[in-house]
């Protein structure tokens, strides 16, 4: 599976993004999805997950801002980000794996990444 993250861009602090993470070949279906980010000069994190079954998990700082979501007979993951602070900005990765974890090393497929960028 190639995934394929969409729908960065740059918003001012206080505004919303939603990104997508679609395969360029397979399914999504079968997947667990995470999103990932890194942002200049540190670690890639975990932000959000999503089982194949749709349970969703997220990091404190995110939760009640952000939502990941699947839809999927358009085979597609979604990460809606609302309330957006400048310490979101990052490259935003999408990743697949068999099940849901929050270990970077269980997820086979990785995307390309989207950059987010939040202003003051």
């Amino acid at each position: 599976v190639q995934l394929q993250a969409s729908g960065g861009g740059l918003v001012q602090a206080g505004g919303s993004l939603r990104l997508s993470c679609s395969p360029s070949g397979g399914t999504l279906s079968p997947h667990a999805i995470g999103w990932y980010r890194q942002a200049p000069g540190k670690q890639r994190e975990l932000v959000a997950g999503i089982s194949h079954g749709g349970s969703a998990n997220y990091v404190d700082s995110v939760r009640g801002r952000f939502t990941i979501s699947r839809d999927n007979a358009k085979n597609t993951v979604y990460l809606q980000m609302n309330s957006l602070r400048p310490e979101d900005t990052a490259v935003y990765y999408c990743a697949a794996g068999r099940l849901w974890s929050s270990f970077q090393r269980d997820y086979d497929y990785w995307g390309q990444g989207t950059l987010v960028t939040v202003s003051s």
